[in-house]
């Protein structure tokens, strides 16, 4: 089993694949973005790939859930939410006062919005491919601070100026496993699929929704994304309750498909506990 992910090792998304159930013994395949680390997957150079489509804070993973419906072919089979806890990182002896740039993933960047105003206003932030990639650079330079994990700090040598410092109590990043089938009903799935309307036909969501709602079965994410044609056209992403093998699950997607323009199955795979 070779499982890509976001590198270089150090990544929360390493930190996942390590606690992902089935991937023990995996050979863990590191990849500079998202963007690789999917197609690998897509093209058959590693098995699966392991990737973040949400945030308990900064919310949606845009571009993972773009590849989703863009470079479609992969399908989730599993999902693994991780507490995530962001540090501020830079050289032993470094003081607060002598940081003059701040570096990470811009999810990171995110999450510490409110840290990065109160404790550091001011100071300039640069984006970065991955927590661990900012935390080597921090390493290199002098007067550089990143945000990121213990285990980018142990790696690359860094002292924690502060600790758990995203905005809220509760961080978690949601990860799914993506490869080319998803997986058997176990009685406690989720689905997910992502579809567009057609903009001519008032109603065209609520009539979606109802066809879940008419049949009982639980909707627990419903969000949209830009299609990347046109302003005001958009890509709807919905998680609900079951697998797609089920029968009222089955008969509610196929209603969808008779309502919709267009609708990817994203997969079913096993809730998380």
């Amino acid at each position: 089993m070779r499982v890509a992910y976001l590198g270089p090792p150090g990544t929360f998304s390493e930190e996942a694949v390590s606690r992902c159930p089935g991937l023990s013994g995996a050979e863990r395949v590191p990849f500079p973005n998202f963007a690789d680390a999917y197609e690998a997957a897509l093209l058959g150079e590693v098995d699966v790939a392991l990737l973040p489509v949400e945030n308990s804070i900064e919310g949606a993973v845009g571009a993972t859930l773009d590849l989703l419906v863009h470079r479609p072919g992969l399908r989730i089979q599993k999902e693994l939410p991780l507490p995530v806890e962001q540090h501020l990182l830079a050289r032993p002896g470094t003081e607060m006062g002598a940081i003059r740039r701040v570096l990470s993933h811009p999810q990171a960047l995110g999450q510490c919005a409110g840290f990065l105003r109160a404790k550091l206003h001011g100071i300039p932030t640069e984006p970065t491919l991955s927590t661990a990639d900012a935390a080597r650079r921090a390493a290199d330079e002098e007067g550089l601070a990143a945000i990121g994990g213990r285990g980018a700090a142990d790696r690359y040598g860094l002292a924690v100026l502060a600790s758990s410092i995203h905005d809220a109590a509760e961080n978690v990043t949601r990860f799914v496993l993506l490869g080319r089938e998803d997986g058997k009903a176990t009685g406690r799935d989720r689905t997910s699929i992502a579809f567009t309307l057609d903009r001519d036909r008032p109603g065209g969501l609520y009539e979606v929704i109802a066809l879940f709602a008419t049949r009982r079965i639980n909707l627990s994410r419903i969000e949209s994304r830009p299609t990347k044609t046109a302003v005001g056209h958009y890509v709807f992403f919905l998680d609900f309750e079951g697998h797609r093998a089920e029968p009222e699950c089955a008969d509610a997607l196929a209603g969808v498909r008779r309502q919709v323009h267009m609708m990817l199955l994203l997969g079913s795979y096993p809730r998380a506990g």
